[in-house]
């Protein structure tokens, strides 16, 4: 049976059944909407507003953002409606890390940069969240309609009158990619996008042109359709073998090591929002798996203070601790400090190691690798 996802009555996040997603995540559906009104007051009729809403029915209810010419004016539309929150961030890939942890969390994620200068910077963050199969929505801020076909060349290019570059590096890492520069399908394509981001599993690119998002049209006026997906349900059976399989195959490792995906960026914003996160670094000098793959001095790093670092952008707002351990009494210390006493704060925890502190197997590996790569070329 199709599952319809949002509410078509209200811009509060849905609170209906639960499905999942391919990726195993959770997002919020609504099966049915309610029987009254779907007329929408005329200053919310807004292409901008209209995304806005549609981002909520999703489950959207922070999104990760910086500011541009491109995008202002759509930025002022989504901080209008009341159910979704603007983040801030220091840089573009810092805001797609933090959509990327957030549609791990959430089921989707969303992040609003400006063109080209923008999209370029959070390719990276898209890409990663291609490859793990996770729905989230690239929204950029894009050049005024009426240069599009003039040939002209606009800042936040790279001197070419061609506005497609940003496109072409988008249409690699996402499912689905939608240019709005006129207000008659906006609509369409804005739910052809979000649609298939939920469908898809993948991140999906929308450009809007900056002078769109403020203008009124009768197609906004109304609450839209609700979105109707057929859920992906896991076949039992083959879940629970492979999770037997898993487990065996974890319970007879000697040394299991689990990776969760790409690392975290996105500090300052963590103390500034009052994340109560615990954040780890392993401090070794250097890039020791390149050490064991290939030697020299580009391997060795110069060595920062970091919890001087993480002090200096605490600034004294917020609640934040930082320890720096060199033994495993320390650690342990540190842990216990960091959930008992301090588990209101932002902590972080430096962790100094050896350099040459690895496992055998990655010294096995790294020497293959070195092998691999060293191969002599074939004969022509």
């Amino acid at each position: 049976m199709d599952t319809v996802i949002g509410s078509i009555d209200t811009c509060n996040p849905t609170t209906g059944d639960i499905c999942r997603p391919p990726n195993g995540t959770v997002s919020t559906v609504q099966t049915s909407p309610p029987a009254h009104s779907t007329t929408i007051s005329p200053c919310d009729a807004t292409l901008g507003r209209y995304l806005a809403r549609r981002l909520v029915e999703i489950g959207v209810t922070d999104v990760f953002s910086v500011p541009g010419d491109f995008n202002l004016t759509l930025l002022d539309h989504l901080i209008a409606e009341p159910s979704l929150k603007l983040i801030g961030c220091c840089n573009e890939l810092n805001a797609g890390y933090a959509a990327d942890g957030y549609a791990r969390s959430r089921g989707v994620g969303a992040c609003v940069v400006t063109f080209t200068v923008g999209g370029l910077s959070v390719l990276n963050a898209i890409a990663g969240a291609y490859s793990e199969n996770l729905p989230l929505i690239c929204i950029v801020g894009g050049p005024n309609s009426n240069d599009y076909g003039t040939s002209q060349i606009l800042h936040h290019t790279i001197g070419l009158p061609d506005f497609t570059q940003e496109l072409r590096c988008f249409q690699a890492v996402t499912c689905y990619q939608a240019v709005i520069n006129n207000l008659e399908d906006a609509h369409e394509l804005i739910d052809t996008a979000i649609s298939t981001a939920l469908k898809e599993s993948k991140p999906v690119y929308i450009s809007i042109s900056c002078n769109l998002p403020a203008i009124p049209m009768p197609t906004f006026s109304r609450h839209p359709v609700p979105f109707s997906l057929a859920p992906k349900v896991s076949n039992l059976m083959g879940l629970d073998a492979a999770v037997e399989a898993a487990a065996e195959f974890l319970n007879k490792a000697v040394k299991p090591v689990l990776v969760g995906g790409p690392k975290m960026r996105d500090v300052s914003t963590m103390i500034r929002c009052g994340q109560k996160t615990i954040i780890f670094l392993i401090n070794n000098g250097g890039y020791t798996i390149e050490v064991e793959i290939h030697d020299g001095p580009y391997n060795v790093i110069k060595n920062w203070n970091y919890t001087a670092f993480v002090e200096a952008i605490h600034n004294g707002e917020g609640k934040c601790w930082t320890a720096k351990v060199r033994c495993e009494d320390e650690l342990v210390k540190a842990i216990s400090t960091a959930t008992n006493e301090e588990k209101e704060s932002f902590c972080f925890i430096e962790v100094i190691v050896h350099k040459d502190d690895t496992s055998k197997e990655l010294l096995e590996w790294g020497s293959r690798v070195s092998a691999a790569n060293s191969r002599p070329p074939n004969p022509q």
